[in-house]
């Protein structure tokens, strides 16, 4: 099937393909992303926004008519002939696709006493930030983030798109029996979770028999593993081994031989010295398995950071955070503050930009992803954490081109979506970010969001943060005991 009746089905308008579309003509539901620069995310860099046609929630094109590229008013939402939807930006402004969030974390935890998940503000937070699509890598609470999937899909509350990953898989769950469950048994929960219609597993202390476990189940549904590793002390999984065990995506470190199997990949971490050559070839080898074996790397450049000494340039806040918190809340985290710094982990921060870079220089770029693995204790929000990582990507050395890809098409192949997210192409989901200024010069740049469009819907970024403003957190001490996950859901959390 060719044509226009042939995107359409392939869009998922089936209902509608018995009425081929000339190019150009337009429905009253339709909205027009005219005016501004677009980079599509393809590879093919930036050009004038040559008009960008969205029905039902799906691209129906780019560009076919010369007009499209000319605002027909002034910058804003307004609604032309024959009621078209219609937002027209102003020259300055740049459009990209939805940004995709890898490792998003929808808990906080403001007592110290175990981490819920927050699915009423973060989600908001979330897409305010440009973010149309997450996969939170690992739920505390699945039932609650069931319920948060539930209220975004009936309209309760705007917010991306989600991803389930269920809980985690290893001694990272709470009152996870690590004899009990065998590779039978791994397999018999996995495939439970995939028939609840979670979208990828997340593992976190499993062993190897575990792991490739996990993996089979997974890859039978269509559904994809990834991991925090370890160097392969005390049976954990080496990232080396978990790539050849079929494991589809890596968080925070490459492994391999650079950490030794005789102590914990963190004491390793901060004391590789990348000026020695057998350690940089290490780096290097390992990398270059992740590229011969198609495997991402979720990098989560910033995770550490937060509990270093915050770099200032990375670490800024651009949004007052405790603005989103109630007042009883905001008096139970600024008793908690600051934060000391934690040495190791200021060490592994500025370490892992040297590998991220090294990871890319091995032909890596295609495989590297974004997220920002930041459970929230009040003082930052999840939901800002991708502005960061880009920023520290480039820190790192890579272009801003690379950083954006990570954060668009090829965090979708990640997630085997990339047929359907990334880019900004027909047939695509409409998920478009649109901010002030020109990401490829100034990554920075994406931190200033005009608006953000998820599925067709076209929300503004500054009224998205004024609607939960003062609302994160319990309201008073009779509402606390929500809030602690070790009190509400047990276990240490």
């Amino acid at each position: 099937m060719g044509g226009a009746a042939g995107l359409l089905a392939t869009a998922g308008l089936a209902a509608q393909a018995d009425a081929p579309l000339a190019p150009g003509e337009f429905r009253a539901e339709d909205l027009l992303v005219t005016g501004g620069v677009l980079w599509d995310g393809t590879g093919e860099g930036a050009r004038p926004n040559p008009g960008i046609h969205i029905r039902n929630g799906t691209i129906l094109s780019v560009g076919g008519r010369t007009e499209w590229a000319v605002p027909d008013g002034p910058p804003g939402r307004s609604t032309g002939a024959g009621g078209v939807r219609r937002l027209v930006l102003p020259d300055d402004a740049f459009v990209l696709p939805g940004l995709i969030d890898l490792h998003a974390h929808y808990a906080v935890d403001f007592f110290g006493e175990g981490r819920v998940d927050e699915y009423t503000v973060n989600p908001v937070l979330f897409l305010a930030n440009g973010i149309t699509t997450t996969f939170p890598a690992g739920e505390v609470d699945p039932e609650t983030a069931r319920e948060g999937r539930r209220r975004i899909a009936a309209g309760e509350i705007p917010g991306p798109r989600i991803y389930a990953s269920g809980p985690y898989w290893g001694t990272a769950r709470p009152g996870w029996d690590d004899a009990a469950m065998t590779p039978d048994s791994v397999r018999a929960e996995a495939r439970a979770w995939a028939e609840r219609g979670v979208r990828g597993f997340k593992a976190k202390g499993l062993g190897p028999d575990q792991l490739k476990a996990l993996v089979q189940v997974a890859h039978e549904h269509g559904l994809t593993v990834t991991g925090h590793l370890g160097s392969g002390f005390r049976r954990s999984v080496n990232p080396r081994e978990a790539i050849l065990l079929g494991i589809d995506r890596v968080e925070h470190f490459l492994g391999g031989d650079a950490l030794p199997l005789d102590r914990p990949a963190y004491t390793s971490l901060e004391a590789l010295d990348l000026d020695d050559p057998a350690t940089a070839e290490a780096i290097r080898r390992q990398a270059r398995l992740f590229v011969e074996q198609g495997t991402y790397f979720d990098a989560t450049l910033t995770a550490y950071g937060y509990y270093a000494d915050r770099e200032p340039a990375v670490f800024e806040h651009w949004e007052d955070p405790a603005s989103f918190l109630t007042s009883y809340a905001r008096s139970v985290v600024e008793a908690r503050l600051p934060r000391e710094p934690v040495e190791q982990f200021r060490r592994i921060y500025y370490l892992k930009r040297h590998t991220v870079k090294a990871f890319v220089d091995a032909g890596g770029a295609d495989l590297l992803t974004t997220g920002t693995d930041h459970p929230s204790w009040g003082e930052f929000w999840s939901g800002f954490g991708i502005h960061r990582e880009l920023h520290a990507m480039v820190l790192a050395g890579l272009s801003q081109e690379t950083a954006l890809r990570a954060a668009t098409a090829n965090a979708a192949r990640a997630l085997n979506a990339g047929d359907r997210l990334g880019t900004v192409e027909p047939g695509r989901w409409a998920d478009l970010y649109v901010v002030r200024g020109n990401p490829l010069r100034a990554i920075t740049d994406t931190r200033e969001g005009l608006w953000v469009v998820r599925a067709g819907t076209v929300h503004e970024p500054a009224a998205l943060m004024d609607s939960v403003r003062g609302r994160m957190g319990p309201a008073s001490e009779a509402e606390a005991d929500w809030w602690k996950g070790d009190v509400r859901l047990g276990g240490d959390r």
